[in-house]
């Protein structure tokens, strides 16, 4: 017994002289990694003065060369055009160092998360950021999905209701922080986007807040109707677009924290047109949802606020929007009509922005 005693004993200070010996590599090792860690953040204030620097001197310059272009002959303004062209390219340059380079954040971030850093520093990072952004979306589409069904067919009660309502409010709240935080990261995210969600989180407070009562009863089951409806057709939505995003960027032509709301091209039409049908359906939709709202407004039993007020604003952007997306789908069979005219001479003509 005392034999296998010292033996044990040994065998424990074997293995701690080990992990001693693992211990001091450790220590090297973050002390080296706390010296990078500082070169880092002294690089990181260089470049970000730098590119400060460059953007004041490119501002004058711009301004000294709309002053000499009043007087000036024709070889002299086609100077002065390729040299504005050559400014513009290294402000998009400007823009993809800036995503690797911590920033100050803009008003809705500090007012929500305080001055913290939300800058990616890896590929990797943001990728994964961004992919996770698609993921959360499409598991709450279903969620909300559901939830809705819950509410029209099987729990017609105020309180799930009031659930389903605060869900979407938090759903969308999440979305715009998201959101703010890919366009810390050098996402190009469209502005109106951003600004529908803004939207929707207002709305969705307000259906939040709208108490029992016979207008709300009248306008229950319409909304959750609806709210079935876009969740199925963003469901539709979500793996046509991210089938697109990822053919293009395996193509090279779209950037790895581009959502599934960017890009297009003449391939896509064909899934396009079993898609387009759906979403102007679900746009009037939302026009006849206004009609109704303006028409509860003018109810004689109709005193919540939730529908004077708020609710008109809403009914006018509900009513403007599918303009909006007819205008963007006549953009898109034009730009179609260019690209199968030019197919024989380059088969990846297409077009950005119609997001």
């Amino acid at each position: 017994k005392g034999k296998r005693g010292t033996m044990s004993l040994e065998r424990c200070q074997g293995e701690w002289e080990e992990i001693e010996k693992e211990f001091q590599q450790l220590q090297e090792t973050h002390k080296v990694y706390r010296q990078k860690l500082e070169e880092l953040t002294s690089l990181q204030a260089i470049c970000s003065s730098a590119i400060g620097k460059q953007k004041k001197g490119l501002k004058d310059l711009k301004q000294s060369l709309n002053k000499c272009a009043a007087t000036t002959n024709e070889k002299e303004s086609e100077l002065i055009k390729d040299l504005k062209i050559q400014m513009k390219e290294k402000q998009n340059v400007f823009f993809d160092m800036e995503a690797y380079l911590p920033k100050k954040n803009g008003l809705y971030l500090n007012l929500v998360l305080g001055n913290v850093n939300v800058t990616l520093l890896s590929n990797q990072a943001k990728f994964a950021y961004k992919d996770e952004y698609e993921k959360f979306k499409l598991y709450m589409t279903i969620i909300l999905m559901f939830g809705a069904i819950t509410c029209l067919f099987l729990l017609n009660y105020r309180v799930t209701d009031e659930i389903f309502n605060f869900l979407l409010v938090w759903y969308y709240c999440t979305l715009t922080i998201r959101e703010s935080i890919l366009i810390s990261n050098g996402s190009r995210i469209k502005g109106w986007w951003v600004s529908h969600h803004y939207v929707s989180t207002f709305l969705s407070g307000v259906m939040l807040t709208w108490p029992e009562g016979t207008m709300y009863q009248m306008f229950r089951n319409q909304f959750l109707a609806f709210s079935i409806y876009q969740s199925f057709v963003q469901f539709l939505q979500y793996y046509y677009q991210s089938g697109c995003l990822y053919r293009l960027r395996a193509l090279g032509e779209r950037n790895q924290l581009d959502l599934t709301v960017e890009g297009f091209q003449s391939w896509m039409w064909r899934g396009l047109t079993f898609l387009l049908p759906c979403l102007f359906f679900g746009h009037f939709w939302q026009l006849y949802n206004a009609v109704t709202l303006f028409r509860l407004a003018h109810h004689d039993d109709c005193k919540e606020w939730q529908v004077l007020h708020p609710q008109l604003l809403s009914s006018l952007g509900l009513a403007i929007r599918p303009a909006k997306v007819l205008w963007v789908n006549v953009l898109v069979l034009l730009n179609c009509c260019l690209c199968t005219s030019t197919c024989s001479r380059n088969n990846a003509v297409g077009f950005y922005g119609c997001g």
